[in-house]
C-alpha cells in the first residue's frame, strides 16, 4: 500500500499508510476525524500546539509525541529530544533539532523538534519551524524532505533550497506558506531552486508516495 502525505495547510500534515495516520502539528482542522495513531507536536506555539485540533483527531488509543514543554502542557503522551525515538505501533519517530541560529523565535535550548517519521518502508523528515542547520547534515536515506519556505520564523525559499543539498532528499513539498507568512510564490521560488523533485501541494492535497 502506498503512503500518502496530505498537506492541510500551513504546517499541518496527515501521513497515512498501512493502518496507521500520522499528524504533524494540527491546526485548523475543519472535521474531527478521531483516526490518529500518533499526534507529533514540533514546538508549543499557537500555530503547531493547538488542544483543541488534537481532540480532534485522537481516539481512544491516540498517543501524542513532542518536545518535554508541550507533552508537560498536555498532560499525557510521550516526550523526546533531539536523537531520541519513540515507536507507536508501526511509526518510529525520531527527534530532529529544529531552530533559529541566528534568530529569537526558536531557540535552541528549547530543544523543540522537527522528526524523521518511519512509516510503511519510507523516510519522511518535517523540519519543524526552522532556518539552516548542522543537524540536517545527519539525515541520511530520506524519502520525502517537508521543508517550511515562508521566511520570517523559518528558512525562505533560498535557505530551503540549501537544506535540499545537505539532506539529498528524493522528494520535497514546502509548507509554511499561505498562512500568517509566506506565499506561493515562495513555494514556486523554492520549487525552482532545489536540486530534487517538488511536490507542491494545495492545501488539502494529497500525494500518494
Amino acid at each position: 500500500m502506498p503512503v500518502t502525505i496530505q498537506w492541510l495547510g500551513h504546517a499541518s500534515f496527515k501521513i497515512t499508510a498501512d493502518g496507521e495516520v500520522v499528524y504533524i502539528d494540527p491546526w485548523k482542522l475543519s472535521a474531527a476525524s478521531h483516526d490518529a495513531t500518533v499526534v507529533l507536536v514540533s514546538h508549543s506555539h499557537y500555530d503547531h500546539y493547538s488542544t483543541e485540533d488534537i481532540a480532534k483527531v485522537s481516539a481512544a488509543g491516540t498517543k501524542t509525541v513532542g518536545p518535554s514543554d508541550v507533552i508537560a502542557q498536555e498532560g499525557k503522551g510521550q516526550s523526546i529530544k533531539p536523537g531520541e525515538t519513540a515507536t507507536i505501533g508501526g511509526v518510529k519517530v525520531t527527534g530532529v533539532a529544529s531552530y533559529n541560529p541566528a534568530k529569537q523565535f526558536h531557540p535552541k535550548r528549547s530543544n523543540w523538534l522537527g522528526f524523521v517519521v518511519e512509516i510503511g518502508s519510507k523516510r519522511i523528515y518535517y523540519a519543524g519551524d526552522t532556518d539552516l542547520t548542522d543537524e540536517m547534515r545527519g539525515l541520511s536515506d530520506i524519502d520525502v524532505a517537508l521543508l517550511p519556505v515562508g521566511g520570517t520564523y523559518t528558512m525562505d525559499a533560498k535557505e530551503a533550497a540549501a537544506a535540499v543539498e545537505r539532506i539529498k532528499p528524493k522528494q520535497a513539498i514546502p509548507y509554511h506558506w499561505g498562512d500568517i507568512v509566506g506565499g506561493a510564490g515562495d513555494a514556486e521560488r523554492f520549487s525552482k531552486m532545489a536540486n530534487c523533485e517538488v511536490i507542491v501541494l494545495q492545501p488539502g492535497r494529497s500525494v500518494d508516495l
